[in-house]
């Protein structure tokens, strides 16, 4: 998973779906069962899964994001390498004055 860019992205697009959905289904659904006065462990159980979740996910991201610098950075200095190497065969100074 974390070699795999695209398999990265979707593990946080559905880390936060399902975190989204624990919130929405918390406060609608689950309201009388997550009441923090008659089930506190329950509630705060779930407030800690919720926050698990994303927070898995926006470390995920920030993985994501410096791994993208770091290809960046890469591929900027491999096509500098290239482009100067180009540069010095095709420079007049390399060519000889007969």
């Amino acid at each position: 998973m974390v070699g795999d860019q695209n398999r990265r992205r979707k593990t946080m697009f559905i880390l936060l779906l399902v975190a989204l959905g624990l919130v929405f289904s918390g406060s609608t659904f689950f309201e009388s069962a997550l009441n923090p006065r008659e089930r506190p462990i329950w509630f705060i159980l779930f407030w800690i899964v919720c926050g698990w979740l994303t927070l898995t996910a926006l470390l995920l991201a920030i993985f994501d994001l410096l791994i993208v610098k770091v290809e960046a950075r890469k591929a900027e200095r491999i096509f500098r390498e290239e482009s100067s190497r180009c540069q010095t065969l095709g420079s007049p100074e390399s060519k000889t004055d007969e």
